[in-house]
């Protein structure tokens, strides 16, 4: 049995806590150093400005086309009766399967001056260049339709939750007040679902901060490739710590608006009636038009750029596929499954630390521990680069006095350091699934284990962990994603001559061998539909 006076659990949370936090607060510490040159300087009087004022406009377009497009699907599915609702309901998950910059290579190559639409167009009407305007998808305003048409099933999986467990019994009462659909809706459904829709447009800002392959691919200045291009094109890692703290202040920024947005407000439903709402049926063509309404972010998010990915990857012949890709799909996978592996468990170690611990010190450092998930991959790349290289060179230099030999960097540009970023950018999605899985085992069982003359650690082992299986493996499958998926801070960190899926897709779309990342972005599509799969039958039990 654990000591009564120092809890282990309690001890690994604090260790995990302070190195997930370490790159953070190794960032932080550079905003008011003067670096090693004018670098810094000569960003903030050229790039620095469009830095800020992309990134805003970005956020400000995705976060209003995530909210209008989710919040309208949400709304449509959960509360009407059309033609396809059923499919509806968990197809328009699908997607969050498919990475922004996948949809950016796809679209690019479909939409060009030389695509399939454009010369369409030119042999159907004998136009020339000069006699149409047509739209630049490698723009800013292409960017933002990539990312809200990826992002919004946040927006739409957490509001469907609200509308469906908050609006039944008080649609009814409004219904007896004379109120209409429209004025049910605005006055009523939104506001209890106003929490989910600001959380659900929070995760898709902070995808959006994070992404690094589609705005690097269409040329958007983003603080993002700003760290990029100061790392590796400058060299300055002092001027990259930096812009990466302008970075984080931009994260911290949005959660302070989600969280101030709500104020003292609290949304309960004071109906008593928790059942979900029937579904009024929309006859003749609003039915059709609630159909066309939700067909269109699926097609455009997933149906149209899985079609034209498979018809890229089939009519290349010239598609390298073996050993390479061999290569590739390992690195990718043993990324993956260890990040996975190793994430679960200190999820598991946290979140029964926090069960058992009777202060407020444990769940302080599992919420510390869940902040990562909302930094950025390249200012985590950052953050981890500058301790972890100074690390290396003092250990280097004690071997060296101890044997004489220079054994140079030992854990910069290694695998190690690579798992260790995911692991501050992930483990936070592990701990939520496993935490709250936890909670949902009574207190009870404990006692009756401790009656049992069962210890903390065998009441974990033999109580808690079998029926815990199902949420460690939906918690791992996750992380496992997430990870495929994974770009900046694999491209930042990854070992040399060491590439990933994720990688070597954007390698090849870079190059404007769009035909040949096709097939690589379709093994990351394939297994981002894993979770999905496992999302899209819980929605439909749940249902039933």
């Amino acid at each position: 049995m654990f000591s009564s006076r120092v809890n282990p659990l309690l001890v690994v949370s604090a260790a995990v806590g302070a190195l997930v936090g370490l790159p953070v607060v190794s960032v932080l510490t550079h905003i008011f150093s003067g670096g090693t040159g004018t670098t810094w300087s000569h960003l903030a009087s050229t790039v620095l400005p469009d830095y800020v004022a992309s990134t805003l406009v970005l956020c400000i377009a995705v976060g209003l086309g995530v909210i209008v497009i989710g919040v309208a699907t949400a709304w449509l599915t959960a509360m009407h009766d059309f033609p396809g609702r059923a499919l509806f309901e968990w197809a328009l998950v699908l997607p969050m399967a498919m990475p922004a910059y996948v949809l950016a290579y796809v679209y690019t190559d479909f939409l060009q001056f030389v695509g399939p639409l454009q010369s369409l167009l030119r042999e159907s009407f004998g136009w020339s260049k000069a006699d149409y305007w047509f739209p630049e998808v490698r723009s800013l305003g292409g960017a933002v339709t990539m990312f809200v048409f990826v992002l919004y099933p946040y927006v739409y999986l957490l509001t469907r939750t609200a509308f469906i467990e908050r609006a039944g019994g008080m649609l009814e009462a409004s219904r007896t007040l004379g109120l209409g659909p429209w004025r049910s809706f605005f006055r009523v459904s939104l506001p209890l679902a106003r929490p989910a829709v600001a959380a659900g447009a929070t995760l898709a800002l902070m995808e959006t901060l994070a992404d690094y392959g589609t705005v690097s691919y269409f040329g958007v200045q983003t603080f993002t490739t700003g760290i990029y291009r100061a790392w590796f094109s400058l060299g300055d890692r002092i001027a990259a710590a930096q812009l990466a703290a302008a970075l984080l202040a931009f994260v911290i920024v949005v959660l302070l608006i989600e969280w101030r947005s709500r104020g003292r407000a609290r949304f309960h439903n004071t109906t008593g009636r928790h059942r979900p709402p029937g579904g009024r049926r929309l006859p003749g063509w609003r039915g059709w038009l609630a159909t066309a309404a939700c067909t269109l972010p699926l097609s455009i998010g997933f149906l149209l750029p899985a079609y034209l990915l498979l018809r890229l990857a089939l009519t290349d012949s010239d598609t390298p596929l073996g050993p390479h890709f061999a290569t590739l799909a390992r690195n990718s996978l043993l990324l993956a499954a260890l990040t996975a592996i190793i994430a679960v468990t200190l999820a598991v170690l946290l979140a029964y630390g926090a069960r058992l611990s009777k202060g407020l010190l444990a769940p302080a450092l599992n919420r510390l521990v869940g902040l990562g998930y909302a930094v950025p991959g390249s200012v985590i790349a950052v953050g981890v680069l500058i301790p972890v290289t100074r690390l290396d060179h003092w250990l280097a230099q004690q071997w060296q006095q101890w044997s004489g030999d220079n054994p140079g960097l030992l854990i910069t540009g290694g695998i190690a350091a690579l798992v260790y970023a995911y692991l501050v950018r992930f483990l936070a999605v592990a701990l939520q699934s496993v935490g709250t899985s936890l909670t949902k085992i009574t207190r009870s069982m404990d006692d009756a284990a401790r009656s049992l003359g069962l210890g903390q650690g065998a009441t974990l082992r033999r109580v808690h962990l079998p029926i815990l299986r199902g949420s460690l493996f939906t918690a791992g499958l996750l992380v496992f994603v997430d990870v495929m998926k994974e770009l900046p801070a694999t491209l930042v960190m990854r070992p040399f001559d060491f590439d990933t899926l994720a990688t070597q897709a954007y390698t090849l779309a870079s190059d404007e061998r769009l035909a040949e990342a096709a097939s690589v972005s379709l093994a990351i599509v394939a297994v981002g539909l894993l979770p999905l799969v496992v999302l899209s039958r819980e929605i439909s039990r749940r249902r039933r």
